[in-house]
């Protein structure tokens, strides 16, 4: 499996990273401390036998994205997932539909349905492989802390999963 995710401005990458630690000491669930996961929204996950073309398209998509303000609104959940979520505003949706379309017709690929435009829900995970009790103290913590606040993204990596490993990584150049 390979994952296009955004990483953050260094302010927004300690904010999220705070939730993380926060959720991971009341919850006393860590799984994102402990499998040094940043702070990041995944764009999409795909399986593809053409590594070497998902990187080639990618470097031409990506240079078309600048750097830019995403605001982050509220806490959500899915089944042991607790995460913060931004506004899937003009920006972030041109963004996963310029990543969808530049590797959609590549033979041997085939992109996970929960990460296609307007079947994606863009999230940051504050924590995961929550039981039921450690949901409700997740929950109890960023109901507290949590706020609304502007971020910047300033990365786009492609990544593969078990082992992880980075194959290429994209600094987004300043908006004009």
């Amino acid at each position: 499996m390979y994952l296009i995710s955004v990483y953050f401005d260094k302010k927004t990458e300690h904010r999220i990273q705070s939730y993380i630690n926060d959720v991971a000491k009341e919850s006393g669930n860590a799984f994102m401390n402990d499998n040094n996961v940043p702070p990041h929204i995944t764009i999409t996950a795909f399986e593809t036998l053409e590594e070497k073309c998902v990187v080639e398209v990618l470097s031409n998509a990506i240079s078309q994205i600048e750097r830019n303000k995403i605001e982050w609104v509220t806490v959500g959940a899915f089944p042991t997932v607790i995460f913060i979520q931004p506004v899937l505003n003009e920006y972030l949706h041109n963004m996963s539909s310029l990543i969808y379309e530049s590797i959609e017709n590549l033979s041997d690929t085939k992109i996970s349905k929960y990460y296609k435009p307007f079947s994606w829900l863009p999230h940051a995970t504050i924590e995961k492989q929550l039981s039921e009790d450690e949901m409700r103290k997740a929950f109890d913590v960023l109901q507290k802390s949590f706020g609304v606040f502007e971020g910047e993204v300033v990365r786009i990596e492609l990544a593969k999963k078990n082992p992880y490993r980075v194959i290429a990584s994209w600094e987004l150049s300043n908006r004009n």
